[in-house]
């Protein structure tokens, strides 16, 4: 857990970033101007890239989240490993890691998308989001893997099988640009994308925060 100082001056600094987004600063520009200012390291660089966003895109974003009792009958199409790995988090109780963000997405700062590696936990988070939605009824899910990521096409069969076995509808597949597929698909099929990446949620029309609905069930938010 950070310390009081640090907490005190991450929570400087977020104020002083959001007031630039707000006045229309680039959000490169003004992360570096704020990070400068307090001497943030890496760890508070990626902090403040994921929790703070303007009033406007927070807005923009907020509309678009759908409650987890309103997927009853849609198709769902997962960012596979952004999905996965908040729920490792969520397994392996690193509560400390998990930041409600501005735009009302909770998101996960440990950053190790490129870094993923399968764990014990692995397996355990998918069948958790797997009997989490089927308790709420969707349609079908797709999780799509990105494929540069290694040993992604052996994570896709597994959670492939697990679909299958818990008796749902649905796949999961590799795909070179996960990011554009998700966006594609939901257009064709009017479905929902679980996902808390801020560059897809800009381009769909409906949000659905998986690891947050399952904190909520803890009782944890």
């Amino acid at each position: 857990m950070p310390s009081k100082d640090l907490k005190n001056t991450l929570k400087d600094a977020a104020y002083d970033l959001k007031f630039l987004l707000n006045r229309g600063y680039r959000k490169k520009v003004a992360l570096n101007l704020v990070a400068n200012k307090y001497l943030l390291n890496k760890n508070g660089r990626n902090y403040l890239v994921r929790k703070v966003f303007s009033n406007e895109k927070s807005r923009d974003r907020f509309v678009k989240i759908i409650d987890i009792n309103n997927i009853d009958d849609k198709t769902i199409f997962i960012d596979g490993y952004n999905v996965l790995i908040s729920v490792e988090t969520i397994c392996n109780q690193e509560f400390g890691s998990l930041i409600m963000c501005d735009d009302g997405i909770l998101r996960d700062i440990k950053a190790v998308f490129g870094k993923y590696k399968t764990s014990t936990s692995t397996n355990t988070a998918l069948n958790y989001i797997i009997k989490f939605l089927y308790k709420h009824n969707p349609a079908s899910i797709y999780f799509l893997y990105d494929s540069q990521v290694s040993k992604s096409g052996e994570l896709a069969r597994h959670t492939d099988n697990l679909i299958k076995t818990n008796g749902l509808n649905g796949t999961a597949v590799t795909n070179k640009n996960v990011d554009f597929e998700l966006v594609k698909l939901s257009k064709d099929y009017e479905g929902l994308v679980a996902t808390s990446d801020g560059v897809v949620i800009d381009k769909v029309d409906h949000v659905l925060d998986i690891p947050y609905w399952i904190c909520k069930t803890l009782k944890y938010y």
